[in-house]
């Protein structure tokens, strides 16, 4: 494969939404659910996040047990992960906590539309990866994270990154936990935003497993023909 092994993992509400109307994080899951994916994480080459999940959330992005870090520093790896930033017009902030905490490498992938001086004070804090014209070449992108050996990547949103990784035919797996609240809001982010497929092209998957935790449910679905 000329890419990574790339999955998804989300969080989200009974009624399919992963954020408020005003893009504000909620506590969809509990410490289970954050321990299993803490460990998702750690067990990854990289974590990838779009613009949008930056400005809304500000992630670090990083491993949290220390047991987990310890885990990846004896097997000769980073403390944490490549964290990757998907940033066609270069809005990441300098002062973004994917630069403050943590150790290890960052990525932004930005289009040839990105402005230059942006590029510039970005390319200070982290590598930069260009690709696309007026907004990022996702498998273009992610034949280059190939090889520079990146083999397992994590995707962690938003709505718009997840819809492009999966129109574009670049996600393996799916892990979405169900948590037991209603957000509701027509403009609240849903787990995938984007154009949405035709009716005959809608994207059917295969459930693998369905496992109740805490007061949720964790499906895990393959993305059929991967």
């Amino acid at each position: 494969m000329e890419r990574p092994f790339i999955f998804i993992n989300s969080a989200m509400s009974a009624d399919g939404k992963i954020s408020t109307k005003e893009r504000k994080q909620v506590k969809i899951s509990g410490k289970i659910d954050f321990n299993r994916m803490d460990q998702l994480r750690a067990g990854s080459d990289a974590i990838m996040v779009g613009i949008g999940t930056v400005l809304a959330d500000d992630p670090s992005l990083t491993v949290k047990s220390p047991e987990l870090q310890d885990n990846r520093i004896k097997a000769g790896l980073d403390t944490n992960p490549v964290r990757i930033i998907v940033d066609s017009t270069a809005r990441t902030p300098c002062d973004a906590d994917i630069f403050k905490k943590g150790e290890g490498k960052r990525i932004i992938i930005v289009s040839e539309s990105a402005p230059v001086e942006r590029v510039a004070e970005l390319q200070e804090q982290a590598d930069i990866i260009v690709s696309g014209k007026e907004k990022v070449d996702l498998p273009e992108a992610m034949r280059e994270l190939k090889k520079r050996g990146i083999n397992r990547l994590m995707v962690e949103g938003g709505a718009t990154l997840n819809w492009g990784m999966l129109s574009n035919g670049l996600i393996d797996e799916i892990y979405t936990f169900v948590g037991n609240l209603i957000i509701g809001g027509k403009s609240s982010p849903t787990f995938v935003d984007g154009d949405g497929f035709p009716e005959k092209e809608l994207l059917k998957l295969e459930l693998m497993d369905a496992e109740k935790i805490e007061d949720g449910i964790l499906l895990k679905w393959k993305v059929p023909g991967k």
